[in-house]
């Protein structure tokens, strides 16, 4: 039986002894990641766990010192069409002069290519999806205009645009309103009712029950990953944050041992 790619039952995403070091200091270590398709799943740990530094060496962004990445079975570089990315917001010069429209536009960039200019049909698509966000009245408004939760919605727009596959999403909830975080926790359940797969690196713990299938608890190294009830435990969580974790006791209650 194949996937929608070709791929016989292949993981979503498969990470093979993934290392990555800054200046010979090792920020993830030996890690080996398989999620399955059309599952959201979170990726949580303390500061300086490596995250985003993870998503950055999936996506081709970070040079890893070893190890290899697959998306549905084939080589990132093979599968890049499939991928769409929604990076941290504060990593983004939202003072840069262009509109909503254009931001969201952006996206589709991989499939017409920089030399083709976006036409109609391309405004129908980036339209689309900023109605997919409540954000379609905001189109001609100038990004730097947009408060924090507008702003991250424009992004999730940008990558729904794209029709992909799988979709990472680096800290999507950090600093919004509770009506974004709402329409985050729907967008990421429609993905999901369609078959996507979504890979999110999140930081509230008391969440990750509510939100998520799987989770993957990482601090430089892999600590467990799986499916939420099995992987979100008490034991885990004080591995992974070295027992210093207010949480603990919410976790247990919830149903860690």
């Amino acid at each position: 039986m194949n996937d929608a790619t070709g791929s016989p039952r292949a993981p979503a995403i498969e990470v093979r002894d993934l290392t990555v070091a800054y200046r010979e200091h090792p920020v993830l270590w030996d890690i080996d990641l398989v999620v399955p398709p059309g599952v959201l799943m979170a990726v949580v740990g303390p500061n300086g766990a490596g995250k985003t530094t993870l998503i950055k060496a999936i996506l081709g962004l970070v040079r890893p010192a070893a190890g290899d990445v697959l998306i549905h079975g084939r080589p990132y570089g093979e599968q890049r069409r499939l991928v769409g990315y929604v990076p941290q917001r504060g990593s983004v010069d939202w003072d840069f002069p262009t509109s909503v429209l254009d931001v969201v536009t952006m996206g589709l960039y991989g499939r017409l290519g920089w030399f083709r200019r976006p036409g109609r049909d391309e405004r129908r698509l980036a339209l689309d999806a900023l109605e997919q966000v409540s954000m379609a009245d905001f189109a001609d408004r100038q990004i730097s205009q947009l408060s924090g939760g507008q702003q991250q919605r424009v992004f999730l727009a940008r990558a729904l645009v794209q029709d992909a596959q799988v979709y990472f999403m680096d800290e999507p909830f950090q600093g919004v309103d509770a009506t974004t975080e709402k329409a985050i926790v729907a967008l990421l359940r429609d993905l999901r009712a369609r078959g996507r797969t979504v890979l999110v690196v999140h930081h509230d713990l008391q969440t990750v029950r509510e939100y998520f299938d799987e989770v993957l608890l990482l601090n430089v190294r892999r600590v467990a990953s799986g499916p939420v009830p099995q992987v979100f435990t008490e034991d885990n969580l004080r591995l992974t944050y070295g027992g210093r974790v207010a949480f603990l006791d919410v976790a247990s209650a919830a149903g860690g041992t």
